[in-house]
This record gives C-alpha cells, sequence and structure tokens, in this order.
C-alpha cells in the first residue's frame, strides 16, 4: 500500500494543504434547494489504511430510495453548507465532530432532482464506531482509498438526455457501481484532495434513476 493512503497526520496535513490551495466554484442556487454532504476521512476498520465514509439509503425512503450517498441532506433555514454537512453526519452516523475538523469545500454540484450539493471535506479520526439510524441509512461503509485511486475511475456513459456523460465507478469493497451525483463528488475528492489537481465535475450527468 502507498503512504499516502495511510491514515496519519501526515495524510491530514497533505489533505488540508491540497484544500486551501484549491479555488472552488460555486454555484448560484436559482431555484435549487440548498444541500450539503460530507466527505469524512477515517481510518480503515481492518488495516492501517484512510477510508472515507458511504452510506446506503433505505428502500423505503421517498427520495434517492436504495442508492449510495455521502452523509448529507437539506440546510435547515439558517444553517451553513459547513453546519448542515455535520449536523447530518451525527445524525445519519452517530458521528459527532466540530469545525475544527472540516478541511475544506469542494465544488458545488447542481443535480437533476433540483439540489446544489456543497461537498464538505472532514477530518474524521479514527471513528471506531459508526451508529447508523435506520431511519435514514440500510447501511455504512468504510470506503479505501486505494478503491478510489485506480485508472478505471471514473467511468464515462451515455447519458439518456443531456450532452455530457454520465459519471460512475465501481468500488471494489461494495463489489457495486455507484453514479453521480455522488461518483462524482468521491471523484473529484481524489482528484483535488489526494493528487492536488484542480479537476471539474460539476458538468457530469446523472443517471435516470438518479433524477427524482
Amino acid at each position: 500500500m502507498s503512504s499516502k493512503f495511510t491514515h496519519g497526520a501526515a495524510l491530514r496535513t497533505e489533505i488540508a494543504g491540497n484544500m486551501a490551495r484549491f479555488e472552488r466554484v460555486a454555484i448560484e442556487p436559482g431555484e435549487l434547494r440548498l444541500a450539503a454532504v460530507a466527505i469524512v476521512v477515517v481510518k480503515s476498520d481492518v488495516s492501517d489504511e484512510a477510508c472515507f465514509l458511504l452510506t446506503l439509503r433505505p428502500v423505503r425512503m421517498n427520495r434517492h430510495s436504495n442508492q449510495y450517498a455521502l452523509p448529507g441532506g437539506r440546510l435547515d433555514q439558517g444553517e451553513t453548507e459547513q453546519q448542515a454537512a455535520l449536523r447530518e453526519l451525527h445524525e445519519e452516523l452517530g458521528v459527532e465532530l466540530g469545525p475544527e475538523h472540516v478541511m475544506g469545500a469542494l465544488d458545488d454540484y447542481a443535480t437533476r432532482s433540483g439540489f446544489r450539493i456543497t461537498p464538505i471535506v472532514v477530518w474524521g479520526g479514527e471513528c471506531e464506531t459508526l451508529k447508523p439510524d435506520p431511519g435514514e441509512v440500510e447501511a455504512a461503509y468504510r470506503i479505501p482509498f486505494s478503491d478510489i485511486d485506480s485508472d478505471a475511475v471514473p467511468r464515462l456513459i451515455p447519458s439518456q438526455a443531456g450532452e455530457h456523460p454520465v459519471l460512475c465507478a465501481h468500488i471494489n469493497t461494495l463489489g457495486h457501481t455507484v453514479y453521480a451525483p455522488t461518483a462524482a463528488i468521491f471523484y473529484q475528492f481524489r482528484e483535488v484532495a489526494l493528487r492536488g489537481l484542480a479537476t471539474r465535475v460539476a458538468h457530469f450527468d446523472q443517471p435516470a434513476f438518479a433524477w427524482k
């Protein structure tokens, strides 16, 4: 395993530096509803490798059911994107972190379902215990960075209705493919936070099943 994926102080410093140098692109919301997600860097529960947290939404949910998602949701009245991401992380997975753990934000992403998502990058420490809320989370996963540090990520497939392709990524830990917007966000995280590149992803489309 490459040392750059070892969870610890050196990785935190590298990610924080890359995020500090990144000039994010914000989207004026217009009619879009505001939402935020957290990309939480944690330690694997089976090795020293760094991971990020990913959830599977329950089938019974009205919106985006049975889809893989980063912890997150709509902003409450008066909340900032950072506050919403940290609140949703606590509500969904029982992980309580303060603003001192935030390392920056990636580009806003506008979804076909009518949201402007702001991704917040958070250092989660070892995060030994997750306590998923069964009302919002069917399952929670620690996705190793090595799963997304691959020439096979991302994969682009034709869109059913847009001029830009759909971005997706096969995740070995899951044995499944994850699609934009979630896949687009963690792909940009790889490019910006782990590689120091200013790669943009907001133009990539989402599959039709994610439009609702």
